[in-house]
């Protein structure tokens, strides 16, 4: 059988001997593997040597995994989040040695995300107002929505965002301690003067600002929606799942890992928004097609795209709205909303692609 690449993150690969791969299964990937013919091989990035076409991996072998040398897989799926330039430089030199890696690129900035999507006039009405942030567009947005949120525009898994809102008569500004993430702080501002701090942060790390969306409630906590979207066999993208996640009831961030809950979409959605079935499944619907429209739009921009998870929200009347693109999908909220089958089959389109890529590379390469 054929070997297929999995690019970890370094802390993810050395607890592979152990099975403490935090939130990757690698026993979905093996299962995965067996459908489709295929050998997933675990390697990092440092592990690959470009001039002998090798690299050290670890490899099942009977009920344990080993490090072995191998030729290197002609088609690698890129799992990490890699931040320097020359690690994106050497993942270049492989691509230009014909390697394909796809989700090539796992790391993307949120204004960049909604500048693409921007020049889609379909998907406007899906955009919330978003700027790059300053003191200057942190005001604007202050005086025209008197709601608005601040994140770092690298961020990832909630950490950093910070909501401004107006209440009865008074600006608030709710944030995490940034020494303890999971202590959420609610300061109240004198006729809306920014704190030092949001300076400082402004000064040394790029952030947007946008207009808040008023995401509707379950259980009187805001929810929004993780929409897992891949190409499988055929490299034909699909929606592969979706699932709610409910905000903890200290903060606005529903991410899974800073505390937000996942629930089944069939479970969430009739209670907030108290809508019949076919309501309920229209909507559902409707989250897929506006799904496959921005992830057809971002494919045209970004390489080799071929895995991404998108947040998307719903008002209380039922509009959508698009939140953000996460280039690594962390796909065990499907498996703590009791969505075995469905996080299993997130392992499982990725290989097909995979498996899909070989078939049509030159016999020679494989």
């Amino acid at each position: 059988m054929l070997h297929v690449g999995v690019m970890l993150n370094p802390v993810t690969y050395r607890g592979i001997p152990a099975m403490r791969t935090r939130y990757e299964s690698i026993a979905n990937y093996e299962d995965a593997g067996l459908n489709y013919g295929l050998i997933p091989c675990f390697l990092r990035l440092e592990d690959i040597h470009i001039a002998t076409g090798t690299c050290r991996a670890f490899v099942k072998h009977g009920k344990e995994y080993r490090q072995r040398t191998l030729p290197l897989p002609p088609v690698i799926h890129n799992r990490t989040l890699y931040r320097h330039n020359e690690n994106a430089r050497d993942i270049n030199k492989l691509v230009q040695k014909g390697i394909y890696i796809f989700n090539e690129q796992n790391r993307f900035r949120k204004d960049h995300i909604h500048a693409i999507l921007q020049e889609d006039p379909l998907l406007g009405p899906y955009l919330p107002r978003t700027l790059q942030a300053n003191l200057s567009s942190i005001h604007t947005l202050m005086e025209q929505t008197r709601d608005v949120v601040i994140k770092p525009s690298s961020g990832s898994v909630g950490r950093g965002i910070m909501r401004l809102r107006h209440s009865h008569e008074n600006w608030t500004l709710q944030c995490a301690h940034p020494a303890m993430p999971e202590r959420w702080s609610t300061l109240r501002l004198p006729a809306g003067k920014l704190p030092s701090f949001l300076y400082k942060r402004l000064l040394h790390v790029p952030h947007i600002v946008q207009e808040t969306i008023p995401l509707a409630l379950y259980n009187n906590r805001p929810f929004d929606i993780r929409v897992t979207v891949q190409r499988g066999y055929g490299g034909i993208w699909g929606v592969t799942g979706m699932f709610a996640k409910i905000a903890p009831s200290h903060t606005f961030v529903s991410n899974v890992a800073q505390g937000g809950t996942a629930r089944s979409l069939l479970e969430v959605l009739p209670q907030a928004h108290m809508l019949q079935a076919s309501n309920t499944a229209r909507l559902i619907n409707e989250l897929e097609r506006l799904s496959l429209q921005i992830v057809h739009r971002l494919a045209q921009s970004l390489p080799r795209l071929a895995d991404v998870g998108l947040d998307l929200g719903i008002t209380h009347e039922g509009n959508i709205f698009f939140i953000e693109c996460n280039g690594r999908d962390q796909r065990y909220g499907f498996s703590q909303a009791g969505m075995n089958n469905v996080w299993k089959e997130t392992y499982t389109q990725p290989i097909a692609y995979a498996r899909w890529l070989l078939e049509q590379m030159p016999s020679a390469d494989t």
